[in-house]
Protein backbone atom coordinates (compact mmCIF):
# COMPACT_ATOMS: atom_id res chain seq x y z
CA UNK A 1 0.00 0.00 0.00
CA UNK A 2 1.24 3.67 -1.04
CA UNK A 3 2.52 5.55 1.64
CA UNK A 4 1.18 3.53 4.31
CA UNK A 5 2.80 5.23 7.33
CA UNK A 6 0.32 8.26 6.21
CA UNK A 7 -2.99 6.43 5.56
CA UNK A 8 -2.50 4.31 8.70
CA UNK A 9 -3.01 7.42 10.67
CA UNK A 10 -5.99 8.71 8.16
CA UNK A 11 -7.00 5.51 9.10
CA UNK A 12 -6.66 5.25 13.31
CA UNK A 13 -8.47 9.33 13.06
CA UNK A 14 -11.06 8.21 11.25
CA UNK A 15 -11.69 4.83 13.09
CA UNK A 16 -11.74 6.82 16.19
CA UNK A 17 -14.08 9.44 15.33
CA UNK A 18 -16.62 6.92 14.03
CA UNK A 19 -16.25 5.10 17.58
CA UNK A 20 -16.45 8.63 19.59
CA UNK A 21 -19.93 9.37 17.65
CA UNK A 22 -21.39 5.85 18.38
CA UNK A 23 -20.75 3.63 15.52
CA UNK A 24 -20.65 0.34 16.85
CA UNK A 25 -17.18 -1.44 16.19
CA UNK A 26 -18.80 -4.59 14.45
CA UNK A 27 -20.58 -2.28 12.21
CA UNK A 28 -17.49 -0.64 10.43
CA UNK A 29 -16.04 -2.82 7.56
CA UNK A 30 -12.43 -2.20 6.08
CA UNK A 31 -11.20 -2.67 2.52
CA UNK A 32 -7.19 -1.99 2.15
CA UNK A 33 -6.51 -0.55 -1.78
CA UNK A 34 -3.19 -0.49 -3.28
CA UNK A 35 -3.40 3.14 -3.77
CA UNK A 36 -5.49 6.05 -4.04
CA UNK A 37 -6.04 5.30 -7.92
CA UNK A 38 -7.98 2.30 -6.41
CA UNK A 39 -9.81 3.98 -4.04
CA UNK A 40 -12.90 4.00 -6.43
CA UNK A 41 -13.38 0.79 -7.26
CA UNK A 42 -12.68 -0.57 -3.66
CA UNK A 43 -15.47 2.05 -2.20
CA UNK A 44 -17.64 0.17 -5.03
CA UNK A 45 -17.01 -2.81 -3.67
CA UNK A 46 -17.81 -1.92 0.10
CA UNK A 47 -21.29 -0.49 -0.96
CA UNK A 48 -21.69 -3.65 -3.23
CA UNK A 49 -20.51 -6.38 -1.01
CA UNK A 50 -21.19 -5.12 2.62
CA UNK A 51 -24.11 -3.07 2.60
CA UNK A 52 -22.26 0.04 3.33
CA UNK A 53 -24.21 3.80 4.17
CA UNK A 54 -21.32 4.99 3.57
CA UNK A 55 -17.83 4.79 2.54
CA UNK A 56 -14.35 6.55 3.96
CA UNK A 57 -11.85 6.55 1.24
CA UNK A 58 -8.31 7.85 2.66
CA UNK A 59 -5.07 7.72 0.96
CA UNK A 60 -2.08 10.34 0.20
CA UNK A 61 -0.27 10.98 -2.83
CA UNK A 62 2.51 12.89 -2.59
CA UNK A 63 4.22 14.55 -5.96
CA UNK A 64 6.98 13.24 -7.36
CA UNK A 65 9.08 14.80 -10.53
CA UNK A 66 6.97 13.62 -13.03
CA UNK A 67 2.84 14.21 -13.82
CA UNK A 68 2.14 11.41 -12.52
CA UNK A 69 0.81 12.79 -9.22
CA UNK A 70 -1.63 14.81 -11.53
CA UNK A 71 -3.00 11.38 -13.15
CA UNK A 72 -3.58 9.32 -10.23
CA UNK A 73 -5.05 12.79 -7.97
CA UNK A 74 -7.77 13.64 -10.99
CA UNK A 75 -8.61 9.11 -11.94
CA UNK A 76 -9.59 9.34 -7.90
CA UNK A 77 -11.19 12.26 -7.57
CA UNK A 78 -12.90 12.13 -11.05
CA UNK A 79 -14.11 8.35 -10.13
CA UNK A 80 -15.03 8.83 -6.38
CA UNK A 81 -17.56 11.91 -7.57
CA UNK A 82 -19.02 9.66 -10.15
CA UNK A 83 -19.48 6.79 -7.88
CA UNK A 84 -21.22 8.97 -5.07
CA UNK A 85 -23.47 10.28 -7.86
CA UNK A 86 -24.48 7.07 -9.42
CA UNK A 87 -24.57 4.90 -6.21
CA UNK A 88 -26.43 7.92 -4.08
CA UNK A 89 -24.47 7.54 -1.02
CA UNK A 90 -21.79 9.22 0.23
CA UNK A 91 -18.17 8.85 0.59
CA UNK A 92 -15.76 10.72 2.35
CA UNK A 93 -12.91 11.92 0.19
CA UNK A 94 -9.68 12.13 2.64
CA UNK A 95 -7.62 11.78 -0.31
CA UNK A 96 -4.13 13.96 1.12
CA UNK A 97 -2.19 15.46 -1.72
CA UNK A 98 0.55 16.76 -1.01
CA UNK A 99 4.43 17.52 -2.25
CA UNK A 100 6.08 16.13 0.24
CA UNK A 101 5.64 13.62 3.74
CA UNK A 102 6.05 17.11 5.99
CA UNK A 103 2.70 17.97 4.74
CA UNK A 104 0.99 14.68 4.38
CA UNK A 105 1.51 14.38 8.60
CA UNK A 106 0.51 18.15 8.93
CA UNK A 107 -2.57 16.67 7.88
CA UNK A 108 -3.04 13.29 9.84
CA UNK A 109 -3.19 15.27 13.46
CA UNK A 110 -0.81 17.94 12.68
CA UNK A 111 -1.28 21.79 12.21
CA UNK A 112 -3.68 21.39 9.28
CA UNK A 113 -6.62 19.26 11.00
CA UNK A 114 -6.44 15.28 10.94
CA UNK A 115 -8.09 14.67 7.20
CA UNK A 116 -9.18 11.27 8.25
CA UNK A 117 -11.23 12.48 11.20
CA UNK A 118 -12.95 15.00 8.71
CA UNK A 119 -13.44 12.27 6.43
CA UNK A 120 -15.69 10.32 9.05
CA UNK A 121 -17.54 13.70 10.18
CA UNK A 122 -18.40 14.41 6.58
CA UNK A 123 -19.94 11.06 5.94
CA UNK A 124 -21.56 11.03 9.58
CA UNK A 125 -23.27 14.24 9.04
CA UNK A 126 -24.18 13.53 4.95
CA UNK A 127 -25.94 10.18 6.39
CA UNK A 128 -28.02 12.54 8.97
CA UNK A 129 -29.03 15.06 6.46
CA UNK A 130 -29.98 12.64 4.21
CA UNK A 131 -32.30 10.78 6.59
CA UNK A 132 -33.79 13.86 7.44
CA UNK A 133 -34.98 14.63 3.15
Amino acid sequence: MWNADITSLLNQGAIKTLLNLGVKEHNIKQLNVAGAYELPLGALKLFSNSRCDGVIALGCVIKGDTPHFDYVCEGATQGIMKLMLEIQKPVGFGLITTLNKEQAFERTGGVHGHKGQEAAETVLHQLIEYQNL
